[in-house]
């Protein structure tokens, strides 16, 4: 019993000697300048950093269920408000997790960030551009989630706005990942935007000899009892001018939720087929005629004739 009692005390030491080891080597600091590290300390860095990550997914979900039922709180600004306190929360656990890591103050925290700054501005600036533009989208709103958007040739709906790029999904049901510099710096059209009324033109060209009286008729009947086309304000026709093979003419309606605009223009364009079709309207095509000169074959041909010496 003694015995084993002593191989234990033993055991003990060693291992005891093993755990003072291990711990003198992971506090054993370093400098680097003005810069004191060791392994322990960035062990609690990185372990506070991945504990600020949860916590601010926590707290952005949190908010979010909190605002949710509150239906007078735009959609947008209910997800700018989670982004915001979400990237809050991280830059917050960031700045422990270095001071835990590297025992920085604010002072070598500023150094560090110059210098990267240094960086960006050398290979990083469309990075940092696009961190810079998703920060404008949140806090100006002019593209907001859910919003309708068309760019370059791309339309869809915005999903998500996120630290660097944007997605937007397509009727398709395609995402496209944009980066934010290009929502700021390019020509966006908002379908959403402002005013919930859009108005949707739809130009089209007939024949010269159509009854001009009628097809503005026709057009304001093919506009009407189209869905999402509005009553007030009334679908309106524009002549716009004499065209080179047509009369071009332009239909103006108004719609409350512009962001269907192409399919309100395939209803519209159906109804304005079908009726012209009933009222013998004839949407022309282009043609082109060719004048011939009267010319003397009988020369040409003599001309064509070879001739002896």
């Amino acid at each position: 019993m003694m015995a084993e009692f002593a191989n234990f005390l033993l055991f003990w030491q060693d291992f005891t000697d093993v755990l003072a080891r291990v711990w003198a080597y992971l506090t054993q600091q370093f400098t680097f300048g003005r810069i004191t590290v060791s392994v322990s300390s960035v062990i609690v860095g990185v372990a506070v950093f991945i504990v600020a990550l949860l916590v601010a997914r926590a707290v952005s979900t949190l908010i979010e269920r909190r605002i949710e039922s509150r239906h007078h709180i735009d959609p947008g600004l209910r997800y700018t408000i989670c982004r915001l306190a979400k990237y809050l929360v991280i830059m917050i656990g960031t700045l422990v997790a270095l001071k835990q890591a590297f025992a920085l103050d604010l002072t070598s925290i500023a150094v560090i960030f110059t210098a990267l700054s240094v960086g960006i501005g050398f290979g990083l600036q469309y990075i940092a551009a696009d961190i810079a533009s998703g920060f404008i989208l949140l806090f100006e709103r002019p593209i907001r989630v859910g919003d309708r958007i068309t760019i370059g040739e791309d339309e869809g709906d915005v999903q998500s706005i996120n630290l660097r790029t944007t997605i937007v999904t397509t009727n398709d049901r395609i995402a496209i990942i944009v980066p934010n510099s290009k929502l700021i710096s390019q020509r966006v059209v908002n379908w959403s935007y402002g005013d919930p009324r859009a108005r949707i033109a739809i130009e089209i060209g007939v024949a010269y000899d159509s009854d001009v009286d009628l097809v503005t008729t026709t057009l304001i009947d093919a506009a009407k009892n189209v869905a999402n086309v509005l009553v007030d304000p009334q679908p309106r026709v524009q002549f716009l001018k004499f065209g080179d093979y047509s009369l071009d003419f332009r239909l103006l309606v108004w719609s409350n939720l512009p962001r269907r605009h192409v399919q309100i223009r395939s209803d519209i364009n159906y109804r304005i087929t079908q009726l012209f079709r009933e009222r013998s309207i004839t949407i022309p095509y282009p043609t082109q005629e060719f004048l011939m000169k009267n010319v003397d074959t009988r020369d040409e041909q003599s001309n064509l004739l070879p001739t002896s010496d």
